[in-house]
């Protein structure tokens, strides 16, 4: 296998155990939720070990161990990304499995198992049309007020999703226009879905337009922006005006 069809067979066979788990599995509510990320992390993190033993991992549920630095190549898992949307029976949730080649967001897959969809670096989606007004996705339980504001500046449509992976394969898919994010995320929610975007053609990058590298020490991302790319400099010019292009400065 290429990194890109092992990026996408882990992604896609971690989901099929998650519907699995939460159709004929005995917990419920959190403890599903807790059962997934579990299970889910497991597969993902031996499958990619044994088929890649010298490469290096980071993932939101194991221990953070900094030898990964000294790689230049470093898998960015979130094995499951919206646990509380998977937990209460909704769609969107995804599995991200990512490549990180010299901190570069090389490759990824983002399962979307509840939508029987794979999105996958190596297969970039066209997107097709100009959507006018646009439509911006923002979290359903916690929306950023720049968000908000560039909505309002840009007159967009919002639409509330879950999980940080299901709104940047919106924009992959052409259900949305741009996803904006202000509350801080870290590597793992959001490395499979920018090598999509950025495999896709679109604008992937902070608020400020700085670019996103991964496998860092640190790894919190403060903001995020995955737009199409007639609309990148439409929202950052929004966001300057309104002095909030930094999540430090935006609840």
């Amino acid at each position: 296998m290429t990194d890109a069809e092992l990026a996408a067979a882990v992604a896609e066979q971690a989901g099929r155990l998650l519907l699995d788990l939460r159709e004929h599995g005995t917990p419920d509510g959190e403890e599903l939720g807790a059962a997934g990320d579990r299970i889910a992390n497991r597969f993902v993190r031996d499958a990619l070990r044994r088929a890649r033993p010298n490469d290096a991992f980071l993932s939101e549920e194991d221990p953070d161990s900094l030898c990964r630095l000294d790689n230049a190549r470093c898998w960015i898992i979130d094995p499951l990304d919206g646990t509380r949307e998977y937990a209460e029976g909704r769609d969107d949730w995804a599995v991200h499995v990512a490549l990180t080649l010299d901190r570069t967001p090389a490759i990824g897959a983002v399962s979307l198992p509840a939508q029987d969809l794979v999105l996958r670096s190596d297969r970039p989606r066209r997107i097709d049309g100009m959507r006018s007004p646009p439509r911006i996705v923002v979290s359903r339980t916690r929306p950023p007020r720049a968000a908000a504001a560039v909505a309002q500046a840009l007159g967009a449509e919002v639409a509330a999703m879950g999980s940080a992976g299901a709104k940047a394969m919106a924009v992959v898919r052409g259900q949305a226009d741009i996803y904006l994010h202000s509350g801080g995320q870290h590597e793992w929610d959001n490395c499979a879905p920018v090598a999509v975007a950025l495999a896709a053609g679109l604008h992937a990058t902070r608020l400020d337009g700085t670019r996103l590298l991964y496998n860092g020490k640190d790894t919190a991302v403060p903001d995020l922006l995955i737009c199409r790319n007639e609309w990148a400099k439409p929202v950052m010019a929004c966001l300057a005006a309104l002095d909030c292009g930094r999540s430090a400065r935006v609840a």
